[in-house]
Formats: structure tokens, sequence, C-alpha cells
């Protein structure tokens, strides 16, 4: 059970409910098992009792991870920046220090800290679970041609539309009505709204799911701007034939109305990360092409006017709300959910901006890490296993060597593997390369630092190494840089 908890496997995951309540069933201390009985749990989900009992899952160092995530959190909590939405005065109220994140990766890892607890509206946060129901509906080419896939360039809430008279794109408010026309429009009002709360309970892995009456009466009242959004799209022609135009923005404000806390935002955020598959119970909710192209545009426009900065520094596609939430998905990796009611000026959360911003300098998160190479500034990759990343490096270095690729042994050095790190039987970098008779990888092995008298498993240096292949450069290189003055007199001369 601790292994299990280590791993990220929590007591409230579906998946593990009987083996977690077994225990105290079965025994009145609650801590004994006899063999049969453990071999019959382990039976029920023995794939991912054994991926997270051998350190195979996704994240297979939790812990570590779980302590970073811990860490950002506390550095956070001091920042005070930023103000509560007050145009809807129901979200004026929240208290404004409120403070969640969670994470499920994948593999239904899951860690939670802060106020997570605490139920939340999803409002603009439902933008890309609304159009991921149209594409599901309808299909791309139907969809599009009452929606966009541009960034707009301006304001969530602009009054505007696109050269062919539609809505910009889905993650605009716009966008988002008119995906609202689109949902089981044949359906009468509760059955549609059913339908999308049916939709977050499975995309949480079955997490309750509320709808907050107050705040949806607020936002209804205060929506002069997207009733004129609405009015506008009518004027172009862009909604499909028979909408009701009423129907529709009340539709469009019960979504954003939507109630749930961070830990079933992150699970969402994870079904979307595993292409449409719920990770906490195996139910395909979206293909995977409706989620393709739904992350494509919440990379691209999810973040209201910040969304091209987000895109350039952070990499990852996400969906803000100002609610304070923060959707973050890291396709095959895991979903975030970061809460926190403090808003900046372009309606973003404060505190879930900086979280992301941390994140991915720790992190080889953003999409285009992988392009950098070894130059990623102390970055890691938790997809590793615990010393992984060492290991590798020290595999990488020593192939370079021994293949005399000079260019490959000074990446590796960059990196951070240390000169002199040697395999099972003691041999360095600097055995191998004198060895084979590669004088330019022994020379910069040399100015780096490398051991000239380590010895592996029979006692053989790299100069003994280089002998006995008879490579005398080498041997001339090595003997200098030992002794200076036992070097020839051209090789003095050279150095002086």
């Amino acid at each position: 059970m601790e292994r299990l908890r280590k791993a990220g496997i929590t007591p409230e995951d579906p998946r593990m409910r009987d083996i977690w309540a077994s225990p105290e069933e079965s025994d009145g201390d609650g801590q004994r098992l006899d063999l049969a009985r453990f071999t019959k749990l382990c039976q029920r989900n023995r794939r991912l009792l054994a991926r997270a009992i051998t350190g195979e899952l996704v994240i297979p160092d939790f812990p570590s991870f779980m302590a970073d995530i811990t860490e950002i959190y506390e550095s956070l909590l001091p920042d005070r920046r930023g103000q509560v939405a007050d145009y809807i005065p129901q979200l004026k109220r929240v208290a404004p220090d409120q403070f969640a994140i969670a994470i499920c990766t994948v593999d239904g890892q899951r860690f939670t800290i802060g106020d997570f607890g605490q139920s939340f509206c999803v409002q603009s946060v439902c933008k890309p679970i609304n159009y991921c129901l149209t594409l599901e509906g309808h299909g791309a080419e139907v969809v599009h041609r009452h929606v966009g896939r541009e960034p707009s360039g301006l304001g969530f809430n602009e009054l505007s539309v696109n050269g062919n008279g539609l809505p910009h794109n889905p993650m605009i408010n716009s966008g988002a009505i008119m995906s609202c026309s689109l949902i089981e429009a044949s359906l009468d009002m509760a059955d549609r709204f059913d339908y999308v709360a049916d939709t977050w309970r499975r995309l949480s892995g079955g997490s309750p799911v509320g709808f907050n009456n107050a705040v949806y009466l607020s936002e209804r009242q205060t929506a002069d701007r997207n009733f004129a959004l609405g009015y506008f799209m009518r004027e172009h022609g862009a909604f499909p034939a028979g909408t009701n135009l009423i129907e529709t923005l009340e539709f469009y404000f019960q979504c954003c109305s939507v109630e749930l806390d961070a830990g079933a935002l992150a699970s969402v955020a994870s079904t979307l990360a595993n292409g449409g598959v719920v990770p906490l119970s195996g139910d395909r909710v979206f293909s995977t092409g409706t989620v393709q192209k739904c992350l494509s545009l919440m990379s691209s426009c999810g973040m209201y006017d910040y969304s091209g900065e987000f895109a350039f520094t952070i990499g990852l596609p996400a969906k803000s709300g100002v609610s304070g939430a923060l959707m973050l998905v890291v396709p095959q990796v895991m979903g975030i959910a970061i809460w926190s009611p403090r808003l900046d000026a372009l309606g973003n959360s404060v505190r879930g901006i900086e979280f992301c911003k941390q994140l991915v300098a720790k992190y080889n998160f953003h999409v285009y890490d992988s392009l950098v190479g070894d130059d990623r500034q102390g970055k890691r990759d938790p997809r590793l296993q615990k010393n992984q990343a060492a290991i590798e490096g020290t595999i990488q270095l020593l192939w370079s060597a021994s293949k005399g690729d000079a260019d490959g042994v000074r990446a590796c050095l960059a990196s951070g593997v240390a000169p002199s790190a040697s395999d099972y039987d003691g041999r360095t970098a600097l055995h191998l390369a004198a060895s084979e008779g590669h004088l330019d990888a022994v020379t910069y092995l040399l100015e780096q630092g490398a051991d000239l008298a380590a010895t592996d498993r029979w006692g053989g240096t790299p100069l003994t190494d280089a002998e006995n292949g008879r490579h005398t450069t080498v041997i001339e290189a090595l003997r200098r840089a030992a002794d200076p003055a036992s070097a020839t007199p051209r090789a003095r001369k050279q150095t002086a």
C-alpha cells in the first residue's frame, strides 16, 4: 500500500477501490493479508499494480516530482498580485487568496496541494470541452463552416468576426457561443445541459460535477456583450439554420457555470493529455483526432490575449478562465489544474501563469525542448527513471569516446557528465579513446580534467591501453599530460 501511495496511486483511484478496501475488510487489524488473498487482489489490476510497484509509470520518481510541485506552490503563496473578476458579481465575492494545484498523469498518478477540495466554476475552461463535443457530433468540416480556427489578435469578447463572417476560433466568447449552438441542438435545454455535465463527469473519472446557479444568474444578468456578440453573428449569418439565439446564449452561460474542484479538472486535463481516454477509468470520451484539433487551438488561442506569449514561453496547450482556473496539458504525460482567483490585466490567473513558468524552467516540457539537445540549462525529464539521465549520459560519453566522436564527447561533458565517469569495469572515456587511438577525443578529455591514473578492473590505465594498441601519438599525448618533461623536444616546443 505504501509503494502505491509513493507511486501516486491514491485510495480515491476508482481502479483501486477494491484493493484499498480489501485489507480492512479481510482482517480486524487492517494490516495483514495471507498470500492467497494478496494474489487475488493483485490479479484484479495486475498491469497497473506491477508498473506502480516497479517504478514503470510515466513519472517513475513521483515523490521527487511531488516535492518539486510543493516547492513551486510554496514559493507562490506570498504572491498577492492581481484582482478577482469583478464584472460578474458572484465571482467578485470569491476569497481571492485561495490556491490549489492538482496533477493527474496519463497513468492516473495524482497529487493535490492547497485548497484542492474547494469547488469553482470552470468559466472559459468549458470552451475546449464544448469544442470537442461539436467535433464529435458533427466532424471538423461541418463545425468549421460556422467557426474559424485562427487567433483573432483581439480581446476575447471583441465584437468582431473574420473575413467569412464567422467567429475567429472556439476559444473566444463568440466562438464558444457558436459551439453551444452545435451541441445536441435537437434536444431540449435540460437534456443538452445533462449531456454536457455527464461529459464533464466522465472526463473527470467520475468526480462530482456541480452547477453554480448563483454564478449562472449573475452572469446572465451582466451579459450585454455576449448578447451583442450573438446578435452580431446572427446578422452575419454565422449560425446553423434554425438556431434559437436566446436558448443558445442561456446554454453558454450554463456551461460556464459548471462547477468542480482542482482534482477533477486535473483529471479532465489528463484525458486530453491521454488522447481522449480517461486515465482513471479507461473510458474513451473523445477520439484522438478530436483531441489533436482541440490541443492545437488551445496552443494558439487558449490564454486570451496572452496566447502568443504563452506559446512562446511555456510551449504547452492550456486554457484559462476568469474564475482563476487554468487547465494545462502536457501531451502523453499529464494534465495539471491550477486555481487561484487573482487575475492579471489579461484575465489569466497570476499564480497560474507563474506556476507554468517555473514548471517549464524546471522540466523539459516545452514542446520544443527536444530540439535543443543538451543545452537545456539544467532542465530535467521526470519521465526518466531515478538516475537514468546520469546513466544514459555516461553510456553516451563512453560510446562517443570509443568511436572517436570528439563533438559527441563535448556535448556529453557540456550536459554535466563527469569526464572520468566509468562503466561497470571501471573503464573511462579516456581508456576507450586511448585504446582505439582517437587523438582528438583523448586531447579534449585531458583538457577537461579526465583522470590519467584511472584504473579499470584489470589494473589497466589509459596509457597502458594506448601502448597495447601501439598508438604512438596518443601515447605521446598521455605521457606529456602526465609529465611534460618526458615529451619529445618537438612536443615540448609545441606545448610552450
